[in-house]
């Protein structure tokens, strides 16, 4: 196993949000999408210093995205996670079958 390395981020969900104010600049918004879909998620009222703290990248995409879509990073964590398993388990079970082929060809 410990010759494979496995890139994680190759594996990772795509995540946008963006910022931006009403007509008048009065009101902001945070939008989301993930994984790459066209319909994003609904829009969540923020305060102004939240949408220059994001532009001016005080605050990072994921500290948003925790902050005003926390449903979603959840399911995003669950899904990120079983990933790891999944590559972790397939990871054992070749090596385990290569140890074994090593053992037959003894």
């Amino acid at each position: 196993m410990a010759e494979l390395e496995i890139d994680i981020n190759s594996f990772d969900i795509p995540r946008l949000v963006t910022v931006y104010p009403d007509q008048a600049g009065i009101r902001w918004w945070t939008k989301a999408w993930f994984n790459n879909r066209s319909e994003g998620e609904a829009a969540v009222e923020i305060t102004r210093d939240t949408a220059f703290g994001f532009m001016s990248e005080e605050i990072v995409k994921d500290a948003m995205l925790e902050e005003y879509f926390p449903k979603q990073m959840e399911v995003y964590h669950r899904a990120i996670e079983q990933t790891r398993e999944q590559i972790s388990s397939s990871l054992v079970k070749a090596d385990e079958h290569k140890a074994t082929e090593q053992q037959i060809n003894l």
